[in-house]
């Protein structure tokens, strides 16, 4: 019964959020920068984050503070990074906030002098994890690498618990991974991975011909529409909301450990909208939009308040693996080629 309430909460929960939200937003509206941002217009959000997150969070922004347009820039992190670096050897200045789920990217970004420093009232309560040194970039929101299967074709206790697991024959030709080369948080698992098995374990991996995606996102619906019985790697919350949606999809954390994610954001030096950008991240980090991403996408978020849907493990339940942002920047490369080489594409 308390499950059901709770889910219930789970669905509804937007709306009166908004609310909230406009009310928040009349209370700020004597806030000088208000003004300013209202006479920039805009930002623009170059993000890794799900679709469906990057516009609901964007249109939640505009209806709190009308006047003032987010126009959403949504790719694989890796291409985003490519983006921004591409327009600033051509002089473009055009990305305001820049929100990748690969932490290598802000050691590359802060190197170059590409991000500026700014951090939200209250963020110094923020965990660890979440927290850059330099006080430039600020973990968003986090996820997990884990492995999926279709819960139509195969019985949770017939699917994988480990990624040694997946390196069984039995799983040639039944298996689908993301690239490293599209989304960053490919790279993070692979390098989590690297770091608990050495390479061998995805030359193995390799030799039981997994199906290949671009997006960390891809997985899960190659999943559930049966193309592929189980998904080497995929991000948590999305095949969780997906399962939600009633598709059959199954959950395994595995036992050797998971991988986490940290998606940082972070205002660019360059913003051509550096106050609306900046009440922007502002909003995005309050405990609102926070639970918001905990309750709508199943996301973990470092905000010290916010709780957590019943039917999602506990991190502190969980064995994470995590990597060190400096080496992940340093390794990305070698990462992609390695992946090629053993991948085939």
């Amino acid at each position: 019964m308390q499950a059901k309430k709770r889910e219930r909460v789970w669905i509804v929960a937007p709306a009166g959020f908004l609310t909230v939200l406009l009310i928040a937003g009349t209370c700020l509206s004597q806030d000088t920068r208000l003004a300013e941002a209202r006479r920039e217009g805009k930002i623009v959000w170059y993000t890794g984050a799900a679709l469906f997150t990057a516009e609901r969070v964007a249109s939640l922004f505009e209806q709190a503070y009308p006047g003032i347009k987010v126009e959403v820039q949504r790719s694989g992190s890796e291409r985003i990074l490519q983006r921004v670096m591409q327009e600033s050897a051509a002089g473009i200045k055009n990305a305001d906030v820049f929100n990748s789920s690969d932490v290598g990217h802000y050691v590359l970004l802060k190197k170059k002098g590409m991000l500026a420093k700014y951090s939200p009232t209250g963020t110094e309560r923020f965990p660890e994890a979440f927290r850059d040194p330099d006080g430039i970039a600020l973990g968003w929101r986090a996820f997990l690498i884990v492995i999926s299967y279709n819960s139509k074709l195969l019985a949770s206790g017939d699917a994988p618990k480990s990624w040694k697991d997946l390196l069984d024959p039995k799983w040639k030709g039944k298996l689908v991974t993301a690239h490293p080369g599209y989304s960053g948080s490919i790279a993070t698992y692979m390098l989590a991975l690297v770091n608990l098995y050495g390479w061998d374990y995805f030359k193995q991996l390799a030799q039981n011909k997994p199906h290949l995606t671009q997006s960390v996102h891809d997985p899960a619906q190659v999943v559930e529409a049966g193309e592929r019985m189980v998904g080497a790697n995929g991000a948590d919350y999305f095949l969780y909301t997906q399962k939600k949606k009633g598709n059959p999809i199954g959950i395994v954390y595995p036992q050797d450990g998971v991988p986490l994610v940290v998606s940082p954001s972070a205002i660019t030096s360059f913003a051509p909208h550096p106050t609306a950008a900046r009440l922007f991240t502002d909003f995005i980090f309050t405990k609102d939009v926070q639970q918001f991403l905990a309750d709508s996408e199943g996301l973990y978020v470092p905000h010290p308040e916010v709780t957590y849907l019943s039917d999602k493990p506990k991190l502190s339940d969980l064995k994470l693996l995590t990597v060190d942002p400096e080496e992940l920047e340093r390794r990305t490369e070698e990462i992609k080629k390695r992946f090629v080489e053993f991948f085939g594409a």
